[in-house]
């Protein structure tokens, strides 16, 4: 669930956009945070079909896509003993074809360009979503109709075993994460058996394995009927068309029965309740937990004010007394997670190493139980409703996708029955006083409290027999008075057809389709020579601006890995005039985002702002850039973190693999032979210097390698003007600019395995790769489009092998890297620990197969290659979209033109150039494989391969 002040409370669209600040001001101010919200809007209309389907209709002409979105009032919440993870189950089963479409539907979305198009389920409902081009509305329409309302004859014992096997491996991904199995511990202990929120939405192992094939039908008949669902189309759509299209694809469906609603009583615990476990983490972390309510209940948005004052922002009372001043603590956090009728309120904190953890929660709950007393202070109250009111206005072009418009709209009416709840919920914002803040966060953190501490180890127990009902002590048993049956005969359905079938013989053609307008770039140079480069997005009043170095973490010097990743955790810690908490207030009065990052190749700065603020929060990001203060004390403190990070990225699958496999691929002299991550070796991490961050800086960000690249509702001429006057006067250090060294040999490598020993993994990670002879700057649009058919897509061979086949991973699939120079081709699959070896020989014969005798098909070019050609206007519908659009035409030294004319040349492509550039570029021969699992369990499958195996321990 979204937190606070987030999509589901202000998903905003901008009706007006508030003047520019005057450049004449000496300091120019942030606009106030009035004048912000004052102008939000998200106009709909609203109708509702006979068979009780509520529909919205929000119109927003900016790109030629529309948003739809579909919500069901069911999920983990309405299910009873015995059928915990059903509801999740039944959203895979959905996206495995209905009667008139018995294909997998990710392929006729695919096929029609669609972006953002996925599934989620959660405690209160079920979504499906997608955003189409405008032509393809109808196709959309018919599939999300189709599962609604025929969706059963296609519902097969084979389909269903085989989605068993692959939700099964996406617990058992979750749990094999670091904390993976915090979740557990987090609803069973706050919440009593029985209790709606008392189990995972994933669901138990044995709940899962057990569901029959009536048992599944039936949950579908019982649930998912129009009448518990609602449906917003979102974008270049209007009433009429909507009306039209909607009663054609819906009308006729049946109403089914009406679920029943389900009472969610806030729990107390009796007595304050304790609890330590151990897992594969590198740092000890203590929780403090509590129920709270939900939506439905108006404190909600005052606790999660609370929460942000006391965790979230950066400037956060947790952050600024165990991290800053105390220096006990690595990381804190404070959430309110908010559900519709219940929630908890969570925080924790990492332990710094060497500090006694009780001394860590006592010092925590000693600044808990001051915040409670004194509550928030208005400035601190001001600035939490101003980050999160502009990181909003930020997201609202978006009209889809997992927070856009249309769910923001849908959440509205489902949870509180109006799709302005968001309305209700800005004023509210708007009038809350540190006052209610603080009566709030007493009345609900005041009671006893589940107080959880992770300690590094190895696990007494996973997570298979986790996640479903748990019997209580006093043998009540799991079904205590308040929870409502939401099962019930299917003789409760009513609801007639109301309107003429619509045929469903075949799938509608796709309209005439609006070709892709990338943004004109537009050029500048300011008077120190920093190139900037312009892209103009007026439908909100945001705009980015990132400045980038050709540095990245492949231009730390080989005796010295680690260094640019703790220069920009200092960075972030003050500037010259600004210390760490100064720097952070500021940021957050703008309501300014404002960091640095790196990739293998790049460093960059990035400003996210809203216009009105744009003055302003340039001249705070031009300090942050040019001077910060890199301050010895900070210096000590994120030298802790950095060195904690290691250990975190030591303790996770992920990482672990990727540390392994990068300096294999290119060996420890080539600059890209290095952790992936940047953070570097701990033994140089320890000894780094501030005068060797300091030296970095100077040389390696300088203005005349700077690239500027702006988007969004501003124009060339005037962020010029601004930019000149924040960066104009920073001049670079004498003698020319480093550079980095990329003629060093790669090591040719032979098929072979690397297992590295990580005890009692539920499942493995495979991590395969080899270098290719090609740079990320030549053209490998054929590449990628072969790949795209092998591994690059949810219907590759890989991934349809591995996950809807075989069911033995949650997904798996391979990509080309996206670096400047000497590209890799990689292949991922975490996959069931019993099933490693089988997986590796299934990868195997997928790659032989498209090499050889099984090249593209007709079929997989035509989904591959029309889907990315009507998918390109989609992509690029915020100015984030076009922002990072700009920085690969620059970067990868493309032409202007280079996105608008992808689709020809999709059009144009045969399935003899993919397989010729597959085969040219030998993606089977060489690849190196990385397992990360239990040596126990995996190394005898392993030796079965006919491949040389290598076991190393996993690092402490």
């Amino acid at each position: 669930m979204p937190r606070f002040f987030t999509a589901s409370i202000i998903a905003l669209a901008i009706a007006g956009t508030p003047a520019l600040a005057k450049d004449t001001a000496k300091d120019p101010q942030p606009a106030p945070l009035s004048a912000l919200v004052k102008s939000v809007n998200i106009p709909y209309q609203q109708f509702t079909l006979p068979n009780g389907l509520q529909v919205l209709v929000h119109t927003d002409r900016k790109a030629p896509v529309v948003a739809v979105s579909v919500w069901y009032g069911v999920g983990s919440k309405h299910e009873p003993k015995g059928k915990t993870g059903f509801a999740h189950l039944f959203e895979h089963l959905m996206f495995n074809g209905s009667e008139n479409s018995p294909g997998d539907f990710f392929k006729p979305l695919q096929e029609v360009g669609a972006t953002d198009f996925n599934g989620t389920t959660w405690f209160d409902r079920t979504n499906y979503f997608q955003t189409v081009p405008t032509g393809a509305l109808d196709r959309a329409l018919m599939l999300e109709s189709d599962r609604m309302g025929y969706l059963l004859g296609a519902v097969t014992q084979e389909k269903l075993t085989n989605q068993i096997g692959v939700v099964q491996n996406e617990k058992r991904q979750g749990d094999n994460q670091p904390y993976g199995l915090v979740e557990y511990e987090q609803l069973e202990n706050l919440y009593p058996s029985g209790h709606p929120y008392h189990h995972s939405t994933i669901g138990s192992m044995a709940d899962l394995s057990g569901a029959s094939l009536e048992d599944v039908k039936q949950w579908f008949r019982d649930n998912y009927g129009p009448n518990n669902a609602i449906l917003v189309l979102a974008g270049d759509i209007d009433l009429p068309t909507a009306q039209a299209k909607v009663t054609k694809w819906f009308g006729a469906i049946p109403a089914g029965p009406k679920i029943k609603p389900v009472s969610v009583p806030v729990p107390d615990l009796p007595a304050p309740l304790a609890k330590t476990i151990k897992d594969q983490v590198a740092t000890t972390r203590i929780y403090r937990m509590w129920a709270i309510p939900g939506l439905d209940n108006p404190d909600y948005l005052a606790l999660e004010a609370g929460a942000s004052v006391l965790g979230g922002l950066a400037s956060s009372r947790l952050d600024d007394a165990l991290v800053r001043q105390q220096k006990v603590a690595v990381g804190v956090t404070a959430d309110a997670q908010i559900f519709a009728q219940g929630g908890q309120f969570v925080i924790y904190a990492d332990v710094k190493p060497g500090e006694d953890p009780a001394k860590v929660g006592a010092a925590l709950d000693g600044e808990v139980a001051k915040f409670l007393r004194e509550g928030p202070t208005p400035d601190e109250l001001r600035r939490a409703s101003t980050t999160y009111a502009t990181n909003e206005i930020r997201g609202l072009e978006s009209v889809g996708g997992f927070s856009g418009k249309a769910p923001t709209l849908a959440e509205g009416l489902l949870y509180n029955g109006t799709p302005g709840h968001y309305r209700i919920a800005l004023d509210r914002m708007a009038k809350l006083t540190p006052a209610a803040v603080r009566t709030a966060m007493q009345k609900w953190l005041s009671r006893p409290v589940f107080s959880l501490t992770v300690e590094p180890g190895t696990r007494t127990e996973g997570g298979e027999n986790r996640g479903g009902y748990v019997v209580s002590p006093d043998g009540l048993g799991a079904r205590p008075a308040f929870f409502r049956d939401p099962l019930f005969p299917v003789a409760g359905a009513g609801g007639a057809a109301t309107a003429t079938q619509a045929d469903r013989s075949k799938l509608p053609e796709v309209g005439e389709l609006t070709p892709l307008d990338f943004p004109t770039i537009e050029r500048a140079k300011l008077s120190n020579g920093m190139q900037v480069y312009f892209t103009r997005r007026a439908a909100v009043p945001v705009v980015s601006v990132r400045v980038s170095f050709d540095a990245g973490f492949a231009a730390d010097p080989k005796s010295a890995l680690g260094t640019q990743a703790l220069l920009l955790r200092l960075m972030n810690e003050g500037t010259e005039k600004l210390d760490s908490t100064e720097l952070a207030r500021a940021r957050e009065r703008l309501g300014a985002n404002i960091r640095g990052f790196a990739d293998t190749d790049t460093t960059s700065f990035q400003l996210d702002t809203v216009t009105p603020n744009l003055a302003p929060s340039l001249k705070l990001f031009s300090d942050f850039i040019r001077r910060p203060a890199l301050a010895p004390a900070e210096l000590e403190r994120v030298r802790v973190q950095q060195l904690a990070a290691i250990r975190a990225e030591l303790k996770n699958p992920g990482p672990i693999a990727s540390r392994v496999l990068q300096p294999l691929l290119y060996g420890k002299d080539h600059p890209y032979g290095i952790a992936p991550s940047g953070t570097g070796d701990p033994a140089v991490v320890e000894k780094l210097t501030r005068e060797q961050l300091k030296d970095f800086h100077d040389q390696w960000f300088r203005p005349e390698t700077a690239k500027v690249f702006v988007s969004g509702n501003t124009s060339l001429a005037e962020v010029t003007k601004l930019l000149e006057a924040s960066f104009a006067d920073w001049k670079g250090p004498a003698g020319p600019a480093p550079t980095k060294n990329f003629n060093v040999p790669i090591p040719v490598q032979s098929e072979r395995i690397v297992l590295v020993d990580r005890p009692a993994s539920p499942q493995s990670l495979i991590l395969a790769g080899k270098v290719l002879p090609v740079k990320g700057t030549d053209d490998l649009l054929t590449l990628r489009s072969a790949n795209d058919i092998l591994g690059g897509n949810f219907l590759s061979r890989i991934n349809m092998n591995l996950r809807e086949t075989k069911g033995w991973s949650y997904g798996a699939g391979s990509g080309v890297g996206n670096t400047q120079d000497r590209v890799t081709f990689r292949v991922q699959a975490p996959v069931q620990a019993d099933r490693t070896g089988d997986s590796i020989a299934e990868i195997r014969k997928e790659l032989t197969s498209f090499l050889t005798t099984n090249g593209v098909s007709a079929e997989e070019l035509g989904w591959s290659t029309t889907g990315s050609a009507r998918e390109l206007p989609g992509s690029f519908e915020t100015s984030g979209d076009v922002l990072g659009g700009l920085v690969n035409i620059v970067n990868f030294k493309r032409p202007d033109t280079w996105y608008e004319t992808l689709a020809d040349r999709y059009k144009t492509m045969t399935a003899a150039e993919l397989d010729a550039k597959a085969r040219e570029m030998k993606l089977g021969e060489g690849l190196v494989y990385v397992v990360v699992g239990d040596a126990k369990v995996v190394e005898p499958q392993l030796k079965q391969l006919g491949l040389p195996v290598e076991v190393i321990p996993a690092a402490k």
